[in-house]
């Protein structure tokens, strides 16, 4: 189905309002660049057989005018021999010529202006093309960065990452208690070896006391060497 129905459709076109009313921007503007493409292409070949119209006709012209010239000459010719019906008749040729040329001469005219219309809509339809294409790039990053921020959101609500995360923490509860296992064997290793020191201590102060008590009854006793009075 066309967008458009004529160039001038084209070259008046808001682009924005008919995105605004599509259902599928996306589509709509590959259909807009399609158009204005195809169009753009037809408007140049309908320049192009202008451009060969033109200069046909320009050849055409001066073919007219070479005759124009060689009927004047004839005429001139046939007055020197003192034929003056000859240069009459001559003359009359050269005037239905003349006449020839300057209907050729409006037709060129037309035809340039009809190619000063051509270009202008040329110009004006390319800049439509070019902001289009340039819209289009806009509306397919703006899809893709929105397509990519719907796919990180159906991740992120995924149960596979739920279930992950909850893996992460059982592994680092198992390792806090693994943790507390170590550190409660290291509090009860101390202990125990507390006790054996505390023992070996008792150990020492008992018989430093059975020494000490020792030393004290034989500072007690009478010593052997003295005698009775």
């Amino acid at each position: 189905m066309s967008i458009f129905t004529r160039l001038s459709d084209i070259v008046n076109s808001n682009i924005s309002a008919l995105l605004d009313k599509a259902e599928n921007p996306e589509k709509m503007i590959r259909m807009v660049i399609q158009e204005m493409e195809e169009t753009l292409v037809e408007v140049r070949s309908g320049t192009a057989k202008v451009i060969a119209d033109k200069k046909t006709l320009k050849r055409r012209v001066d073919t007219l005018r070479k005759q124009a010239l060689d009927w004047e000459q004839k005429a001139e010719l046939a007055i020197s021999k003192g034929r003056e019906d000859l240069a009459k008749a001559a003359l009359i040729e050269r005037s239905n010529i003349n006449a020839s040329v300057d209907i050729t001469e409006a037709d060129l005219a037309k035809l340039d202006e009809t190619l000063d219309k051509l270009s202008n809509e040329i110009e004006l339809l390319q800049a439509k093309l070019n902001d289009a294409r340039a819209r289009q790039k806009t509306i397919l990053l703006r899809a893709t960065a929105t397509e990519n921020r719907l796919n990180i959101n159906v991740k992120l609500r995924s149960h596979a990452i739920d279930s992950a995360l909850d893996k992460f923490e059982y592994y680092e509860r198992k390792i806090d208690q693994m943790e507390g296992q170590l550190e409660t064997g290291h509090v009860e290793q101390r202990g125990l070896q507390s006790e054996f020191e505390e023992l070996a201590r008792q150990e020492q102060i008992d018989a430093e006391l059975a020494a000490l008590k020792a030393k004290m009854a034989n500072a007690t006793k009478p010593q052997g060497g003295e005698s009775n009075a």
